[in-house]
């Protein structure tokens, strides 16, 4: 498809109208924190009138939004609503992960030279139990897959990448890396906080063991709401920290201490939720979601690709693959690119 394509052209039109932020930015820093969607917008206005007008007594109505944002944010990934952790951050996200495997002396957990922070930090954390973090290099974000099988061996526990790298834009090729990690016996750990919301994902064709995304880049919701996904074998595997009212079957009833678990997701859920902003982030996912991802995907890929055109005719050096056939990468690869550029002329 083309600019040119009724389905382009109306997504593009219908994202604009979502975004009131357009009327003054030309704005490409979704890599970084995304402006927040009108839904999102109105979403947090109306819990706002509710709370100071109504109180709790707005509780259930809150509740049974955030079960329907729950189900969403399941569905867009093709998961189960039991599969999916409502947490503040990716990093919380990947914590569940790497504080709560049955870590032993002498494993290793396989990352990526490139990875944001929050993909690297929690696994150098583990050295403490002995469980050492190793960290392949990339090629401006392209990952070698005999490289990465290379760095695995028999105490290789798991694997933890990002869909998109967050400094360059590269879009990596799940299937393929969830394929070589599956093959030596570890698990797949995804950030995939750069993607969800802008392409579509399926976590069964993938068949990815983990993930976490915030919800405030393309999913265009705030910060501090977003979703980690536990696929349903292995919530038994993963020890729960921060347990708390939320995460035990009688959740509602106070007065009923027994420490059992809920049989999903939401056992890592200790506590209350950051209310305001999972019901802004689910008006956000119910626009994205009416759209169709892979419509707003050829959107942003009919737009990128003519960015990085015209880049190129002015000399730019397009660091993250574009070819059709390849996994295309998103606009923070224009940006970087721009900058890059502008400083060499300015040099």
């Amino acid at each position: 498809m083309t600019s040119n394509s009724p389905s382009i052209s109306d997504t593009r039109t219908q994202l604009r109208q979502a975004m009131p932020i357009t009327r003054k930015w030309a704005y490409f820093d979704h890599a970084a924190v995304a402006p927040v969607s009108q839904p999102a917008s109105l979403a947090m206005q109306r819990w706002l009138k509710e709370a100071t007008q109504e109180g709790d007594t707005a509780w259930p109505r809150w509740a049974q939004a955030l079960a329907a944002a729950r189900n969403t944010a399941a569905r867009m990934i093709g998961a189960h609503e039991d599969e999916i952790a409502l947490v503040q951050n990716t990093t919380t996200g990947i914590n569940l992960v790497a504080q709560g495997y049955a870590w032993q002396a002498g494993d290793n957990v396989v990352t990526l030279a490139d990875e944001f922070p929050s993909n690297a930090y929690p696994w150098l954390n583990l050295a403490q139990h002995g469980v050492e973090a190793r960290r392949l290099p990339t090629d401006n974000g392209v990952v070698n897959l005999q490289q990465l099988a290379d760095l695995c061996d028999e105490r290789t526990r798991i694997v933890s990448v990002s869909w998109i790298a967050y400094a360059s834009g590269c879009r990596r090729d799940l299937a393929a890396i969830s394929r070589l990690v599956h093959d030596r016996g570890a698990l797949l750990m995804v950030d995939a906080i750069q993607g969800i919301g802008a392409f579509p994902l399926d976590v069964n064709r993938e068949e990815i063991d983990f993930l976490a995304a915030d919800g405030h880049k393309w999913q265009l919701g705030p910060e501090g709401a977003g979703f980690a996904y536990i696929r349903r074998e292995h919530l038994s595997d993963l020890q729960p920290h921060g347990v708390g009212w939320h995460s035990v079957v009688h959740a509602s009833d106070f007065s009923h201490i027994e420490l059992k678990l809920k049989e999903s997701a939401a056992r890592y859920e200790g506590g209350s939720h950051n209310m305001a902003g999972f019901l802004a982030w689910g008006a956000s996912l119910d626009m994205l979601t009416r759209l169709g991802i892979e419509n707003v995907a050829a959107a942003i890929l009919d737009f990128t690709d003519s960015a990085c055109e015209a880049l190129r005719q002015i000399g730019a050096n397009i660091l993250s693959p574009r070819e059709p056939k390849k996994n295309r990468a998103l606009s923070r690869s224009i940006c970087l690119v721009a900058r890059r550029w502008q400083c060499a002329r300015n040099a």
